[in-house]
């Protein structure tokens, strides 16, 4: 029988998207030797070194991976990542959305609680690794009773793993500066000035500056463009066209958009587009 092509994988940029028929579960394979900026993810990340190697500086400190080592990500925690002596590295990540990584760790703990996090940035654990394959391969490969496969193949990979711990509350971060954070996340394409922000929060500019990094791990500037950068990413996911995306998500216009996407994410808009949505009609300049 003839796939489609939604069903089939999907490259660009060395990047290799699989469909997992889950919406909340992305599985990339990618090669590369991009240097990643500082970036967050909203997905919790999960993946395998397969060869060469990597130095990350993470909130959970400065981390060097290699070949065999397993890697983790929280969702919004600032990280970027270098390949060790400048050359290519190949890796294998799950993302999980949170609500999937909190039911999981509901079945596997009885905890209701959404909020956890991974306590180690990166490990060498050979028996995770092949629990990581094992889950990589079910939530790639085509088989019968798929999802069956798939959620046994994910509650063996984080068991071993289940000492995920509740976040600790930033008791330092007043409910004011949550508020000024929230002006961003509710629209990151305002322009908004550190003036706007510190009114918000109750605190000079320069407090609120100070404030701010201690709370997120980015200036609010900083934290603005990546807010702008994940929309501009969702609503490319979503099949809407380049230009309306870079409108929508605050860009001078899409070049600046395509630039600021390439630099962080290693690929352009357009390659992300037709590895995520390759059935999309929708063509761009």
């Amino acid at each position: 029988m003839r796939r489609s092509r939604r069903d089939m994988t999907v490259m660009a940029g060395g990047f290799k998207m699989f469909p997992t028929g889950r919406p909340d579960l992305l599985a990339v394979a990618a090669s590369s030797d991009h240097v990643f900026p500082r970036h967050t993810h909203d997905e919790y990340g999960i993946g395998l070194f397969i060869s060469g190697g990597q130095m990350s500086a993470s909130g959970r400190g400065q981390i060097t991976a290699g070949a065999g080592d397993i890697i983790t990500v929280n969702p919004g925690e600032v990280h970027d990542g270098v390949p060790t002596r400048g050359e290519s590295r190949s890796w294998l990540m799950l993302y999980l959305d949170p609500a999937l990584l909190a039911d999981i760790n509901s079945d596997l703990e009885g905890i209701q609680d959404a909020d956890f996090e991974f306590e180690r940035p990166a490990f060498s654990d050979p028996r995770a690794a092949l629990s990581f394959m094992s889950a990589f391969a079910a939530a790639t490969g085509e088989r019968d009773n798929k999802g069956l496969a798939l959620d046994q193949a994910l509650a063996a990979l984080f068991a071993p793993l289940s000492s995920m711990k509740p976040l600790a509350k930033k008791a330092q971060a007043g409910r004011r500066l949550l508020r000024a954070r929230t002006m961003i996340d509710d629209d990151p394409a305002r322009n908004l000035s550190l003036q706007d922000l510190a009114t918000e929060a109750g605190l000079s500019r320069f407090q609120t500056l100070r404030a701010f990094q201690a709370l997120t791990g980015l200036t609010p500037h900083a934290y603005l463009m990546q807010r702008r950068m994940s929309l501009a990413r969702r609503r490319i996911s979503q099949g809407m066209s380049l230009a309306d995306v870079a409108a929508e998500a605050g860009y001078a216009d899409q070049s600046h958009m395509t630039r600021e996407f390439r630099r962080r994410y290693g690929l352009t808009p357009a390659a992300y587009r037709q590895a995520v949505t390759p059935c999309n009609s929708i063509q761009d300049a």
